[in-house]
């Protein structure tokens, strides 16, 4: 099992200390989402007026939103695989049902090239009869 990793983040000029499994490198990134979202809501007409927890609620709904956009996305992702999967399969099942013909035609052939060659040693044999009996 991994070991508990610390590091200390800035998000909204604060410095908070977090903890988890992740590399300090994930939780770097968090914060950075993070510092983000602050920023792009800071730029928006009306956002300073608002209370602390309005604040705090639109942060949460936009982090929620882009959560579940990207879920739906890993989704689609998810089942496009799933279908570029099935159809390898289906391709590969019809690849070797292609290599079983061609292996049956090319043993028909042979039978028919063997049969062939026999055919004309006995057409061989009977023209070499009639020429000896005519």
């Amino acid at each position: 099992m991994s070991s508990k990793n610390k590091t200390q983040v800035i998000i909204a000029g604060k410095i908070y200390t977090l903890s988890g499994y992740e590399s300090e490198e994930y939780l770097q990134r968090v914060a950075a989402y993070l510092n983000g979202k602050i920023s792009e809501f800071r730029n928006v007409d009306g956002y300073q007026r608002l209370s602390p927890d309005m604040k705090s609620i639109l942060l949460n709904l936009n982090t929620a939103d882009d959560y579940f956009k990207m879920k739906n996305k890993v989704e689609e992702l998810e089942q496009s695989l799933s279908e570029k999967d099935r159809d390898i399969y289906e391709l590969r099942h019809e690849v070797i049902t292609a290599q079983i013909r061609l292996e049956n035609a090319e043993k028909q052939i042979q039978i028919l090239e063997d049969r062939n060659a026999e055919l004309q040693k006995e057409n061989i044999q009977f023209e070499t009869r009639l020429k000896n009996n005519g």
